[in-house]
C-alpha cells in the first residue's frame, strides 16, 4: 500500500514494516490486562502498567533516541477503532511528530 508521499507499509511478525525501501522499527503501545498500557519494541513489552499520556511521551522518546543513536527509522503506534494510529515517525531527514495533542 502506497500513500501519497511514496511511503509504503507493510506489517510483520517481528514488528517491522517498510518505508520507502527502509525497515522501519514499530514501537507500539498496546492495552495491558490491568487497565494501564505497555510499551513494546518487536513484540516485546518494554514497560507496562503505564497511563496512556505517559506511555506516549515515554514511547516517543524512546523512538527519538534510537533515531538519533542509531540512524534508524522509527515508528510510534497505539490500536484505533479500525487501524493503528501513529503518533510519531523517524525517518530519514524529515524527523516528525505527528498529532503532538495526543501526548498528554
Amino acid at each position: 500500500m502506497n500513500d501519497e508521499a511514496g511511503w509504503s507499509g507493510r506489517r510483520t511478525a517481528s514488528g517491522f514494516s517498510w518505508s520507502r525501501g527502509r525497515a522501519m522499527l514499530t514501537i507500539s503501545l498496546k492495552p495491558s490486562g490491568t487497565g494501564g498500557w505497555k510499551i513494546c519494541r518487536c513484540h516485546i513489552a518494554l514497560f507496562s502498567d503505564l497511563q496512556l499520556g505517559a506511555a506516549i511521551k515515554l514511547a516517543r522518546e524512546l523512538a527519538r533516541d534510537e533515531y538519533r543513536r542509531a540512524g534508524r527509522s522509527v515508528c510510534v503506534e497505539m490500536p484505533g477503532p479500525t487501524l493503528a494510529i501513529v503518533l510519531a515517525r523517524y525517518s530519514g531527514s524529515d524527523e516528525m511528530s505527528v498529532d503532538s495533542s495526543l501526548a498528554a
